[in-house]
């Protein structure tokens, strides 16, 4: 069992729970953490025997472009389709950041990290 992860995607998108973070958006940071077997890529150096990066984010994308009121619930969406559509994927180690979240003091990013096993 390998881990694949992609770290650091940046999104501006539109989920909150205040209507002004519905239109005025913010900046989220998401890292998603795969397990996979690799062992058939390891031997033939073929893409479509893993999970292919570009893919995986473009599902992400995706997701990040439906707005939602909770975290929680964005996080839940995305690896619901990460696992949907990478079926070899046995478990999803998801961080979401909402950077500068509007809670009245200066805060970094809020963030949710959801473990799911498949």
């Amino acid at each position: 069992m390998s881990q694949i992860s992609i770290e650091g995607m940046e999104f501006f998108a539109y989920h909150g729970c205040f209507a002004e973070e519905q239109i005025i958006g913010n900046k989220f940071m998401v890292d998603i953490f795969m397990d996979v077997s690799t062992d058939l890529a390891e031997q033939s150096d073929n893409l479509l025997q893993t999970v292919n990066y570009q893919k995986v984010y473009e599902v992400i994308k995706k997701e990040m472009d439906v707005p939602s009121k909770l975290l929680e619930h964005l996080a839940q969406r995305i690896t619901q389709s990460v696992s949907t559509t990478f079926p070899s994927v046995k478990r999803i180690n998801l961080k979401v950041s909402k950077m500068n979240p509007p809670i009245g003091g200066k805060v970094d990013r809020v963030s949710i990290t959801l473990n799911t096993m498949y």
